[in-house]
C-alpha cells in the first residue's frame, strides 16, 4: 500500500522551494532509482547532469524568463495549448483533464474571456503581463537549490527510426522513479519548459550544461525541498482533474469501454456495488 499511497500523493511543485542545498545522499538515491528503471535490451539509454552551481541555475533562469515573456507576447503559448484550457468547473468535471483557467497565475486570471482574442493580446501586451510572468517564472527557476538535466544517447534516440520510442520510453520510466521518490523524500520537483518552446533557448541551455554531439538534452527539471507542511499532500482519492478509467480504458478491444471501475471510495478501494 505504500507505493500506492506514494503514486497517488505524486504532485508537481508550483511553488517555491526550501533554499537549502539538497543533500549528495539524496542526489545519488534519486539516480540510483532512476538507473533501476526497465529499458529496452538493458540499454539504459539516459543521461544526468545534476547543476547546483549558482551562476548556471541563474542563467538557465534568465533563459527560461525570457522564453516565458516571449511565448506569452506572441501569442504563441495560448495558441499552442489551447485545448488543454478548461473554462468552467463543470466542463473539468466534465472533460477531468487539462488546466482550469482560475489555477493559472494570478496575472493571467483577468483575460480568461479575452486571452484567445487579439484584443486580449494587446491588452495583454499593453499592460506587460508577459514580463510579469516572465519575471516570476525566473525567480521561481532561480530559487531552486538543484536542476536535473536528462539526456539520451543519440545512438539509441534516432528520431526517424520506430525503435526511438523504446529510449522515450525508459527515459520516462526512470524519470517516473526519480518523481515518486522526491514525494518519499519531502523533495519537490517541477519541469522547466519554457526554454523548449523556444529553439535558439534550448540550444543555450544545451551551451551551458555543455552537451556533448552524442546526447541530445530532452528535459530541465528543477528540485529541491518542499517546506514540512507541504511534504506530504492529502491524498486526494476521487480528483475531478483526472479522467476516470472508462475514459481511457477500453475492454477486448478499443470500441468497447472499460465500465464499473469509475466509481472510488473515499479509502481508495472500489466501491461496492448494487445489482441495480
Amino acid at each position: 500500500m505504500e507505493l500506492f499511497e506514494a503514486i497517488r500523493r505524486r504532485r508537481t511543485t508550483n511553488g517555491a522551494f526550501l533554499p537549502d542545498p539538497v543533500s549528495e545522499e539524496h542526489q545519488r538515491l534519486l539516480v540510483e532509482l532512476a538507473g533501476r528503471a526497465p529499458s529496452q535490451l538493458n540499454s539504459q539509454p539516459w543521461r544526468f547532469v545534476i547543476v547546483e552551481e549558482r551562476d548556471t541555475i541563474d542563467r538557465i533562469a534568465d533563459i527560461s524568463g525570457r522564453s516565458m515573456t516571449r511565448t506569452m507576447a506572441e501569442g504563441s503559448f495560448f495558441s499552442r495549448y489551447r485545448p488543454y484550457f478548461r473554462f468552467s468547473q463543470a466542463e473539468m468535471d466534465e472533460r477531468r483533464d487539462g488546466m482550469l483557467f482560475d489555477k493559472l497565475p494570478g496575472p493571467l486570471r483577468p483575460f480568461t474571456k479575452q486571452v484567445f482574442t487579439r484584443r486580449g493580446q494587446l491588452l495583454m501586451n499593453t499592460l506587460r503581463v508577459p514580463q510579469t510572468l516572465g519575471e516570476e517564472n525566473r525567480k521561481l527557476v532561480a530559487g531552486s537549490p538543484l536542476l536535473l538535466g536528462v539526456m539520451l544517447d543519440r545512438d539509441e534516440y534516432r528520431k526517424e527510426a520506430r525503435n526511438a520510442f523504446y529510449s522515450v520510453f525508459s527515459m520516462g520510466a526512470a524519470m517516473e522513479n526519480v518523481w515518486l521518490a522526491t514525494t518519499e523524500l519531502g523533495l519537490g520537483i517541477q519541469f522547466v519548459s519554457f526554454p523548449m518552446e523556444i529553439e535558439e533557448a534550448w540550444a543555450e541551455v544545451e551551451d551551458l550544461l555543455a552537451v556533448p554531439p552524442e546526447l541530445e538534452l530532452m528535459a530541465v527539471y528543477r528540485i529541491g525541498y518542499l517546506p514540512p507542511e507541504r511534504r506530504r499532500p492529502a491524498i486526494d482519492w476521487v480528483s475531478n482533474e483526472r479522467k476516470r478509467p472508462s475514459q481511457y480504458v477500453f475492454r477486448g478491444t478499443c470500441a468497447t469501454p472499460q465500465t464499473g471501475w469509475d466509481d472510488v471510495s473515499e479509502a481508495g478501494e472500489p466501491a461496492e456495488r448494487s445489482d441495480s
